[in-house]
């Protein structure tokens, strides 16, 4: 039996991605090949199956897998040689992350503007410091404390929906953030507009609490549609 393939710590999908693209890359699996099952993929490697499903989603995505429901998953094509293509691809996902993720934080920063309590704004304040001494931290540390600070203007928002939209998109959310730290070297600093947006809230000035959240993220998406070339 071959040994099974070593995975670093952190997000697993971007890992999994790559990894079921070299087996096509490097011939292991042939144009038209059936894979194996989600179930066999995730004993092989030693994973959850819901994040064999998502790789494999990606990969359907890209054009590279046929996923036929009640058959199988085959091999729909090769790689395009070189990355461009796949940089290009990557970005578009994580696009798409981005837009869903501004929608619900600038309506979330619109509400908490108007409902922060002070008890908040100080549990709040002391997430945001966490935030920031995380930055030289690992890339799973920095993007835990990210979210949660994030996640805690969800809470302070006060809508139950919108809260529930943000934690079932969550882990999406981290492996867009982990991508973004680890491979876009490009990625601006938004520190300051964190301070901004905390200061929006503490002020109750909801318009200041949206422009913040759209300085956060805007440079971000800028950079993801443009395909990096600054």
């Amino acid at each position: 039996m071959a040994a099974r393939p070593t995975l670093r710590s952190g997000p697993l999908v971007p890992q999994l991605e790559e990894l079921l693209t070299s087996r096509i890359r490097d011939g292991e699996w042939t144009l038209g090949t059936r894979i194996p099952s989600e179930a066999e993929l995730a004993t092989e490697l030693g994973v959850g199956r819901s994040s064999v499903r998502e790789a494999v989603r990606l990969l359907a995505r890209d054009g590279l897998l046929d996923v036929r429901h009640g058959v199988g998953t085959f091999v729909a094509q090769p790689p395009t040689s070189g990355a461009g293509l796949g940089k290009l691809l990557r970005r578009a996902r994580l696009l798409e992350v981005y837009e869903v993720r501004r929608a619900l934080e600038i309506e979330a920063a619109r509400l908490a503007a108007e409902r922060a309590r002070p008890e908040d704004l100080r549990r709040l304040r002391e997430q945001l410091s966490t935030r920031h001494d995380s930055t030289t931290s690992s890339t799973a540390v920095f993007v835990a404390a990210d979210l949660d600070f994030h996640a805690a203007i969800l809470e302070i928002a006060g809508n139950s929906i919108l809260s529930a939209l943000f934690d079932s998109i969550r882990p999406l959310l981290v492996d867009a953030l982990a991508e973004l730290v680890d491979h876009e070297p490009g990625r601006p600093d938004t520190s300051c507009a964190h301070d901004d947006l905390v200061r929006a809230l503490e002020s109750g000035d909801a318009e200041a609490a949206v422009a913040a959240t759209a300085a956060n993220l805007d440079p971000t998406m800028s950079i993801l549609r443009k395909g990096g070339n600054q």
